[in-house]
Formats: C-alpha cells, structure tokens, sequence
C-alpha cells in the first residue's frame, strides 16, 4: 500500500493549536489501524532548538535516537503513543546547511543554487526520508508558522509540488485558521479565514480541508459561508473550539466525522472505515473532569516564567495525577529567587518538590537550597537531570563532608568534581561527544524503590546532559548506609538514578523521564512521587 501524505498548515495568527489537530488526527488514524509517522518543518534558521534560549522556544525535546526537536514533537508523542525519529524534526537551517556543504563538496558540479530547485527539493527528500525510514501508511507533517511568513514558503513551494509528485489522492492539505469572536457585536467574524485561504491558494496550494479554532461554536449559515468562499465542501469544514481539557480536541473531532471524511479523502475507505472505540480517552476526559483529591507539585527552576520551558514535566505530573484521582497544581518556584533563609516559606506549602534540569551556573544556589530541605525535611522530591547531580552534590557537601564538592558545569577548576566530564568513547560506548543525547539502558537495583515501581530489571530511558556522575566518588556515597544505588548504565558503570533511604520519596535520575509519560500510561517516577504526596498528605 502506497503511504498517503498530510500536511498541516496555519493561518492568521500562530499558536493556533495545529500541532494538537495534527496529532488528534494522527490518533484517530491509528485507532483505525493505520501506521502513522509525524513530522514537524520549523522555518527558523537554527540548525534545530538545542541551543536555543528556553525562554523564546520552550523545552527541547529528545527523542529515543538523541535528536533535539521542537516541543511540538512532545505533544505528537503523547497524542499518538509512537516514538518518533530525527526524521520527524526538520528545520531550514538543517535545510540550508545540508545544500550548502553539498554546494561546497562540488555535488551540484558547479550549478547556481537556488531556492528552486535545489532547497525544494531537499525539503521533498526529508519527507521522502521519513517515508522510507518508518514505513508508515500515514505521514503527519505540521509546517511552523503562518502562512504568509517568508521563512515557510521554500515549506509551502515543497509541498505543492509534492502533491503533483505523489497525485492527489496521496496527499492533502489541511488548513487551521482563526475565526475571531468580536464581543461588541456578539458574531464570529469569517473574513479572516478567507483571506488566509486567499493567500495560501496564491501560492497554487488548494486545501481540502479546513479547522476553524474559535471560542464560540460555528454555525451552518457560516460554515456555508466558509465553503462557498474558500471553495471547499462544506463536509470538509471543522471546528476546533476551545477546550478546557485538550484530550476533548480528539472526541470533538471525532465526533465531527473528521476521520471518516479524511479516510474517505484519501481512498482508505474500504479497508479502514470502521467504527472505532475511544471509550478509554473518553474515560480519561471523564476522570479528569471529577478529580476527588488535589496536591500542589513545586517546579523550582530558573525558566519557570514560561511554563513551556517545562511543558513534558507539567504534563507528566498532570498524567500521574490522573491515574491516583488527583488534581495536580502547580508552584512554579524561581531557583533565582530562593535561599537558605527562604526556602522554607516557599516549600513548606508544598505537597511535593520536582527539580528539573537546566544547564550553567545561574539558579544552582536556589536548587540546592530546595534539595537540601526536602532532605532534611522528607518533602517527596524528583531530581531530574541537573536536579540529580545537584542533589549529588548537595549530599556530598552536608552528608559526606566531602569539601568542596561540585561539578565541571559550575566550576571547572574545582578539585572535588563530583560531575564531570567524560571523553566521547567511555566504556566502549559513544556518550555523544560534548552531550550524552538520547535513549541509553539503566539496570535497576531489585532492593531499590524505583524497581518496584517500574517493575523490570532493565529500562531504557532518554539524556540530555554535558557531564556525568565521577565514578571515583562512587565508593563514599555507597558506603553510606542511606544512600542507594538505585540504577546504573550497563555498559559504562554510570549511575542513573539514586534513593535515599527512610524517605518518603527522595529519587533523582540523571536522564528525562518526563519524554516518556503518556496521559494513558504515566511514568513510574512521576507515579512514585504523586503517591508518595498523596499518602503525605491524605494518610
């Protein structure tokens, strides 16, 4: 069967919500038994977001082969349950950089490099890519921004020449604009969604389907009105209103025949138009509608003043909330903002503690002054990343006595490093180079906490991190008699996770275990701290 190809775009304003409408698709496609792959084209220039400031991109997030990607790329994982790939994340500046160190090793042999063909054509050849590598019957692919915005149209110029490529029932086009509600003159105003179809139509792209975000509910009478003047089947027109939870975006769209007219669209009808279930999201929504308990989690960071920045941890704890019946509010902390003098003001509120990661020395005071008091103090804490090897730290310099114990990241002259830098190779396996990126193995302690709450013997689990745990140190923490070693790398000896012992909850790992919780299947470390508030608090 050949794969059938769907691109989203945007129009009128950004942060339509199209990443969520792609992934609810993705969703339905695949309760139908379709294999389904996503992908996201981000205009900007940067060769992808790992070095791009939390403050203007949000998180940056890893998938299971080390790729940095958008926080878009979260949200597909957690929609459609797949994990996804390098080929799922593609930016122009990838685009261009590729172009150009072919353009510099003579591969065009001496051609004028342009943006058609040869830019057009690498963004054809990712997709391509993509369809080859995950063999998949469905490829989703969102394109950033706005139609309209120069930075997307080499994107828009691609795909219009995809689907005269591939054929038109292999590909569609799918468009999400805004359909503003003016208060004054209590109507909902079509003219912009007119004009954005407008503008993608002059770029020779046709959409055969349109959502319409709104706050109010879409009529017949303008639903006919979008048709006529957008030249689509009126069928093909959905809404997507605001939702207060987001999982009702999939039952709302679903309800709407959403599925059906794309399965219909694109000539899977015979083999793939069936009734499907979706008793368990709608469980989910139900649950979440009716939650009986309630915990307050502090996020102590230094980016907590866009919550993006954290978006996987909020939705993580959200997830293990769900699964113990309990709303799950959220402190957002400044690490900047705390001390030793005001750390218990700031936490003693607070069911739970999570310490997420971060990179460089700006907040660590706060962090440690955070960690050191849920020791002292049995606060249910979650160390993640950074949070892990600052909570090592902390342990060295007020348990152990190890003087002037840190880590290369705070200062690399230090003599007591107890994070620090490994070469590229260690152990025969490749940490990356200057990050160790991606999925890596973890073999857990059968006496330890986290065994009990994963169940295995062995896990696998994504990093995103410079240094590392400096084995050397290792025999004075596990001589301690609270200190356990709760998790190791197999192939390279490295701790992973440790627990301190006669604590409610006191587990940090060194890798991110929030890129794996999904709404249907939280993770065992956010489930270990939520139930560990819970019984706090309710016992």
């Amino acid at each position: 069967m050949d794969t059938k190809f769907i691109f989203v775009t945007g129009g009128v304003v950004s942060s339509l919500g199209k990443g969520i409408s792609a992934s609810s698709l993705g969703l339905l496609l695949k309760k139908h038994g379709l294999k389904v792959f996503m992908q996201k084209f981000d205009p900007y220039l940067n060769i992808d977001p790992g070095t791009m400031s939390p403050y203007q991109h949000g998180e940056v997030f890893v998938t299971e082969d080390g790729t940095e990607t958008d926080l878009d790329l979260g949200h597909y994982e957690r929609f459609i349950d797949e994990n996804l790939t390098r080929e799922s994340s593609v930016t122009s500046g990838r685009i261009y950089k590729h172009v150009l160190d072919k353009e510099r090793k003579g591969d065009y042999l001496g051609s004028t490099i342009q943006v058609i063909p040869h830019i057009t054509d690498e963004i054809k050849r990712r997709i391509k890519l993509a369809e080859t590598k995950s063999n998949a019957d469905v490829i989703i692919t969102e394109i950033g921004g706005t139609v309209g915005d120069i930075e997307s149209l080499p994107f828009i110029e691609a795909i219009r020449q995809f689907r005269i490529e591939r054929g038109y029932d292999n590909v569609l086009f799918i468009h999400n604009t805004l359909v503003p509600y003016l208060k004054s003159s209590e109507e909902l105003k079509t003219k912009p969604t007119q004009h954005s179809v407008k503008e993608l139509q002059s770029y020779g792209i046709q959409p055969d389907v349109i959502i319409l975000r709104s706050e109010k509910k879409v009529n017949d009478a303008q639903k006919s009105k979008i048709s006529m003047f957008c030249n689509i089947a009126k069928e093909a027109v959905f809404e997507a209103l605001d939702q207060r939870i987001i999982y009702e975006i999939i039952t709302s769209l679903y309800n709407q025949g959403f599925d059906k007219y794309v399965l219909k669209r694109m000539n899977f009808e015979e083999k793939y138009q069936k009734d499907i279930s979706l008793e368990d999201f709608k469980e989910l929504i139900k649950n979440i509608k009716n939650l009986k308990k309630e915990l307050n989690i502090a996020i102590v960071g230094k980016y907590v003043e866009l919550h993006d920045a954290y978006i996987s941890i909020t939705e993580s704890l959200k997830h293990s909330g769900y699964k113990y019946d309990s709303k799950i509010n959220i402190s957002w902390i400044n690490s900047e903002n705390i001390n030793e003098d005001n750390v218990k003001e700031n936490l003693e509120v607070c069911d739970g503690v999570v310490i997420p990661g971060g990179f460089g020395v700006r907040g660590t005071e706060g962090k440690l002054a955070a960690i050191k008091y849920c020791r002292e103090n049995d606060k249910p804490l979650l160390g993640i990343c950074f949070g892990f090897q600052l909570a090592l730290i902390e342990y060295a310099k007020n348990v152990l006595h190890i003087e002037g114990a840190n880590s290369t990241e705070l200062d690399e002259n230090c003599k007591n490093n107890i994070i620090d830098y490994l070469p590229q190779q260690y152990k025969g396996i490749d940490l990356g180079g200057t990050m160790r990126l991606g999925a890596y193995d973890c073999v857990l302690n059968k006496e330890s906490l986290s065994y009990s709450l994963y169940e295995k013997d062995q896990i696998s689990e994504r990093h995103r991190h410079r240094y590392e745990f400096n084995n050397k140190y290792l025999d004075l923490f596990k001589n301690d008699p609270n200190f356990i070693v709760a998790g190791v790398n197999p192939q390279t000896n490295l701790l992973e996770i440790f627990e301190l012992k006669n604590k409610k909850y006191f587990v940090c790992c060194q890798f991110h275990p929030e890129f794996k919780s999904r709404p249907l299947r939280s993770h065992p470390l956010f489930n270990g701290l939520i139930k560990s508030c819970l019984e706090k608090k309710y016992e």
